[in-house]
Formats: structure tokens, C-alpha cells, sequence
């Protein structure tokens, strides 16, 4: 085999291992773009250690092994990504201001096609879905970064007990004990669970095409239809939060009233339905970016609108356009 064949060979089965290394990572640290990184070094780390690489152990395992160290390593700055719900109380209408916090405070969106790799096991793929869901990441961000491997390792990749162990250079009893730590904490943080929304079900497919339709023609009698009564509602990077569909829609006809007439775009992120939000453009013809909505469901109704307004950052993550023509957006 020539040299150059034999690198390809590499790059082909390092690369092979990049989403599901960029949902671990995106699991432990809590934003997108510090995933992606993670997973960059990771493979830089593996291609340039590949000749030392003995197949003593598996290259996943091998690979792991890599981005586990090089997330605990980020990790010891101590920055915890949170949502605006894990800082503060929900805000009254009355009270709403918009006071921007820095980007490392938020827990950040991802597309789920560069966290959720294709399995052919529909269990395997819940729980996956399910273990990058918002609220489930978020709650991980109250484990110590140790703790956090063992949960993801054991309870989302279904590792054994002694294969995390010889990953983090432990005794099986340390981890046992990490994870019933960490299941505990979990418990107390993590809320209720949204449904399960991949594939939709027909009844969630209405009711989301029902919220573009109120959404789209701002008719807020439509929405609160829709919304549960304790539905919230977050714009990362302000660290207001509404809850209740009275001030979540009187907030989008006072402060928000510029988002009427607005267009959204289905996507996905985060294992749950999301939309690209287009805002008339206030500079000519046409839609330009406002955010990129993720949506909670349970029970048959909306619990959660959770808009991330930075969209220099996520619409060309999510391969979004950048303007939508009046003809495109109907």
C-alpha cells in the first residue's frame, strides 16, 4: 500500500467516528462550536498518534479515550454552559428588559445532523435524540466534568463499567459510584421530559403546522391554543425568560411586534423540531435572519420556544440562507 493510500485509509476511518465524537463532546461541554473543536483536536491528535496506535483496544475506544481527555482539559476553565431557566426566575411582562449576558454562558444549539450519527436500531436512536435534547444537556452541566463521562459513557453509549474504567484510568467501583452520583444530580435538575418527537407523529405534525400558521400570521389567540400554561419561552444571548402563554404572547406584541409577518423554516436540532425565524426585512424586499427556534412538546401542547438570536453563528452551522425572497418564504 502506498504512503498516500495508507493516509487516506486513516483519514477515511478517523472521519468515519466524527459525529458520533461530536455528540459525545457537544454532551459534555454544552456548546456547539467547543464541540467541533473538541472533535478536531481529537482527530489531529489520533492522525498524528495513528503509528503508535497498536490495536490494543478498538480505535472507538481508542478515540474516546482522546476526546474524554481533551474535554476534561477544557473543561478545567470551570465554565458551566446553562439556559436562561437554570439562572433565574421567569420574568414578568412588566418587568421584561433584554440585558444580553457573554456567549460562554449559554448552553448552545446543534443540528442534529452533526451530532445523531444513522443507526439502524429505532431504541438506539431515541435514546440518543433524547440524550442531546436542551434540557438533558443542560442538566449534565450540573456533574462535575468526571462524572459527566461516566454518565454519557454508561447510561447514553451503553459502555460497561470496566471499559469506562480503563478509559479514565479507574477501578470499576469508582465509576459505579460516579455514575449513582450522577444519576442522583441529574434526577433533581433535569424536569420532565419532552415527548418523544422523531419521527413526528401526526398529532405533533399539527400542532406544529398549526404554530407556523399562528406564528406566521401573528395571531396570538392561534398561539396560546398551542401553548401549554406553563410554556417558556428564551432568547439566548438576553437572559429574560417568560413563562405563560399570557406573557409569552403579550411580550411578542410589545417588545417582540416587530417579528409579525415573519416566515419559519423547518429544521431540527437537539433531537426535537426547531425552525429557522425570518424577519421581514427592514432594509428592502424580503426575510433576513432572526433566530433559529428549538421546540419543546408534551402532552400535545408547546412547553417550550427557545430562541437563539445569534444567527451569524447558527444559521451557516445549520446551512441556513441568509435572506429568503418574499416568493421563496410563502
Amino acid at each position: 500500500m502506498s504512503d498516500l493510500t495508507a493516509t487516506t485509509d486513516v483519514d477515511s476511518r478517523l472521519e468515519g467516528h466524527r459525529v458520533e465524537l461530536t455528540g459525545y463532546c457537544y454532551r459534555m461541554l454544552g456548546s456547539a462550536f467547543e464541540a467541533e473543536d473538541a472533535v478536531q483536536d481529537t482527530l489531529v491528535r489520533a492522525w498524528r498518534n495513528f503509528d503508535k496506535f497498536e490495536g490494543r483496544s478498538s480505535l472507538r475506544s481508542w478515540l474516546y479515550r482522546i476526546a474524554t481527555n481533551v474535554c476534561l482539559d477544557m473543561l478545567n476553565a470551570g465554565n458551566k454552559r446553562a439556559r436562561p431557566v437554570d439562572l433565574t426566575g421567569p420574568t414578568p411582562l412588566a418587568q421584561a428588559a433584554l440585558n444580553p449576558l457573554p456567549e460562554n454562558t449559554w448552553l448552545e444549539p446543534m443540528p442534529d445532523g452533526r451530532i445523531l450519527p444513522t443507526v439502524a436500531d429505532p431504541a438506539e436512536a431515541a435514546v440518543a435524540r433524547e440524550s442531546v435534547r436542551l434540557a438533558f444537556v443542560a442538566a449534565l452541566q450540573h456533574l462535575p466534568p468526571k462524572q459527566r463521562a461516566v454518565l454519557i459513557l454508561r447510561e447514553v453509549l451503553a459502555w460497561k463499567a470496566s471499559e469506562v474504567a480503563e478509559l479514565l484510568d479507574t477501578s470499576v467501583a469508582s465509576v459505579n459510584s460516579a455514575l449513582q452520583r450522577a444519576r442522583a444530580t441529574l434526577t433533581e435538575h433535569e424536569g420532565k421530559p419532552a415527548d418523544a418527537a422523531n419521527p413526528l407523529d401526526e398529532e405533533q405534525r399539527k400542532l406544529l403546522e398549526r404554530y407556523v400558521a399562528a406564528f406566521e400570521g401573528y395571531d396570538m389567540a392561534a398561539l396560546t391554543a398551542l401553548l401549554h400554561e406553563d410554556a417558556v419561552m428564551t432568547m439566548p444571548p438576553f437572559d429574560l425568560w417568560l413563562q405563560g402563554h399570557d406573557d409569552i404572547t403579550g411580550f411578542m406584541l410589545s417588545i417582540g411586534a416587530s417579528c409579525a409577518g415573519s416566515r419559519l423554516v423547518a429544521t431540527s436540532a437537539n433531537g426535537t423540531p426547531a425552525f429557522a425565524h425570518y424577519k421581514p426585512n427592514p432594509d428592502g424586499p424580503g426575510f433576513v435572519p432572526w433566530a433559529v427556534q428549538v421546540i419543546d412538546i408534551s402532552d400535545g401542547a408547546i412547553t417550550g420556544m427557545h430562541c437563539f438570536l445569534d444567527t451569524p453563528r447558527w444559521f451557516p452551522l445549520f446551512g441556513l440562507p441568509d435572506h429568503l425572497d418574499d416568493d421563496a418564504a410563502v
